[in-house]
């Protein structure tokens, strides 16, 4: 005699079967490719993809102090936040300093990180001019540029970062050439 718990299982079973079989997990639509070319921002070494625009480190002075001072301090020397200049020449070092101009082997990974996440509160809101002309800043406290150089679309690829030979790619034949 069937129990009660039985019963209850089969009858599931019989409705499980009798069920069409659903056509997808309906997660949402497509994304549309005007949607996403708004969200592929990166920029590789060889510079591909950066906007037109200019900047010059006397002009990155004024947005430095506006809309990144207040958490890198005074001069990108750091506090609250990270030091984003200095110790060019300590990786090797017991006192290693790691920071934008001393680690990071291409400058158009500063301008892709800064285009991406800067200002913390309001990423992305740097405009191509603005963009430039604060890398330029940074670049030119440890002297990797004069006050004076051009940074664009053109010249920022060129740019010879401190610790350029300080990584090993992962794909030889795609390194940049340069200058």
């Amino acid at each position: 005699m069937p129990t009660p718990d039985r019963t209850a299982r089969i009858a599931l079973l019989v409705a499980l079967i009798g069920t069409p079989a659903a056509a997808g997990p309906n997660l949402g639509t497509p994304i549309d490719e005007r949607d996403v070319a708004s969200w592929d921002i990166s920029i590789p070494p060889s510079g591909t993809g950066l906007p037109p625009g200019s900047g010059t480190a006397r002009q990155g002075v004024s947005v430095y102090q506006q809309k990144c001072q207040a958490c890198h301090g005074a001069d990108a020397a750091g506090k609250p936040a990270d030091a984003l200049v200095g110790g060019i020449g300590t990786l090797a070092t017991p006192q290693a300093r790691r920071t934008v101009t001393s680690f990071w082997p291409h400058a158009t990974t500063l301008f892709d990180y800064v285009r991406r996440a800067m200002p913390y509160q309001e990423s992305k809101t740097l405009s191509a001019d603005e963009l430039y002309a604060v890398c330029a800043y940074l670049l030119a406290q440890d002297g990797i540029v004069t006050d004076d150089f051009v940074l664009d679309a053109e010249t920022l690829p060129a740019v010879i970062m401190p610790n350029r030979e300080g990584f090993i790619p992962s794909w030889p034949e795609r390194r940049p050439t340069r200058p």
